[in-house]
């Protein structure tokens, strides 16, 4: 019967795919090359290269994004590495404590970042900013290390060893690449959402500091759904290139592993 059938079980996930994610990227593309003003225009693009203060606000924001996902990075990875090679239970609870914040509501988070720096009377600015990004990112970085660590095959650093490797070698030569995957997923799961996000930034900075994605609530807040739509284009295109240039890089990955 056709109801059995894999592709039948596709479906309903279609349908929501189609509603939810491809109509309403349809819409802000239409909204951004002004269809909606009835004919097709670049002028909100160009609009936003004539904005000094808006192109300013998105190479910060990509700045940021940046110097966050390196913090994660440098300190999620040492974290899963110690979490998949713990043979005690107890790194069990230790994964389950990093995962609890994703439990949480972000905004619950970010209060709570906003009373801790006020508890111990810290400005708020750019670098409550990066902690606060980091705080709540970072077990989006530490997650899918963790998890391809904990299925890499000990025997390749074994074999490694057999062969006069040092475990520092072993750590770069073997588990690093091997782990690539994961390092990628971790960095595409912090970037991304980082880049789009205001409210963490109004919190931790008292609004003195501003993101790409405040930029676009300004727009669409203020009715100027075509620039607001132009914005977002934007930033989902550097968003595309990270994601195709990520999948560029593990295609080579693995090529250079077969």
């Amino acid at each position: 019967m056709r109801l059995f059938r894999r592709s039948a079980w596709a479906l309903p996930y279609s349908i929501f795919l189609m509603i939810f994610v491809v109509a309403p990227m349809i819409i802000v593309a239409l909204y951004a090359f002004g269809f909606r003003e009835g004919h097709f225009t670049l002028q909100h693009f160009v609009k936003f290269c004539q904005t000094p203060e808006d192109y300013r606000t998105f190479v910060y924001s990509i700045e940021i994004a940046i110097i966050t996902t390196v913090f994660c990075l440098l300190i999620g990875y040492p974290a899963a590495w110690i979490m998949a090679n713990s043979k005690l239970h107890r790194s069990k609870v230790t994964v389950l404590l990093f995962i609890l914040p994703m439990w949480i509501n972000m905004l619950i988070r970010t209060l709570a970042t906003v009373a801790l720096f006020d508890f111990v009377h810290a400005p708020l600015g750019e670098s409550a900013l990066i902690f606060g990004m980091v705080y709540n990112f970072l077990p989006f970085m530490i997650y899918p290390i963790y998890n391809v660590l904990l299925k890499m095959d000990p025997s390749y650093s074994e074999a490694a060893q057999d062969l006069g490797a040092s475990p520092w070698k072993v750590f770069w030569k073997v588990t690093v690449p091997l782990s690539f995957p994961g390092i990628m997923s971790g960095i595409l799961m912090v970037f991304m959402p980082t880049i789009s996000t205001f409210a963490v930034a109004e919190l931790l900075t008292m609004n003195k500091i501003k993101l790409f994605g405040t930029t676009i609530q300004e727009n669409i807040n203020s009715g100027m759904w075509n620039y607001g739509a132009a914005l977002a284009m934007i930033m989902l295109l550097i968003i595309g290139i990270t994601m195709l240039f990520s999948k560029e890089n593990d295609e080579t990955e693995k090529g250079g592993l077969l």
